[in-house]
């Protein structure tokens, strides 16, 4: 048993500790709104936090989050009116939409840190979340959103 936080429940998992956080997240908790993408930590679409962090669940495991706390898009705002998730809608982000709980994860995090980051400081935390569709100049745009309307 791996016992952690999950959006903000205590939670206690029968998995092994090798297993990964993705897998876990999706198949044994049934919260399906992290993505699979290329099971390398390298597209991002399985971005969640830890401890406040972004991180790959594909590349974390659940030994590694014993006693810590993970958030997972279900949480970032039950309803949907978290200010990127609006800023999203807004500025017609999602075209296929796979990537985007990973894509939204990893900007909560940088406006959780920076209530006003600069283009420069956008496109700098974001390198490294990968959206098939090309909608970088949309993301951006939705995040300077987040960041004046928040």
């Amino acid at each position: 048993m791996v016992a952690f936080t999950l959006n903000g429940k205590s939670t206690n998992v029968d998995a092994e500790p090798d297993t990964p956080l993705l897998w876990v997240v999706r198949e044994h908790l049934k919260m399906t709104g992290t993505k699979f993408g290329c099971g390398a930590g390298l597209c991002g679409a399985c971005t969640i936090h830890l401890d406040g962090e972004p991180v790959r669940s594909c590349q974390t495991t659940v030994g590694d989050v014993s006693g810590k706390s993970v958030t997972t898009i279900e949480a970032l705002s039950p309803n949907g009116t978290h200010p990127l998730q609006v800023a999203w809608v807004a500025e017609q982000v999602p075209q296929c939409g796979y990537c985007q709980s990973g894509q939204i994860m990893q900007a909560a995090s940088l406006l959780a840190k920076n209530k006003n980051p600069s283009r420069e400081e956008i496109i700098e935390h974001m390198n490294g979340n990968i959206c098939r569709c090309g909608t970088y100049t949309r993301i951006i745009r939705a995040i300077q959103r987040a960041a004046r309307e928040a």
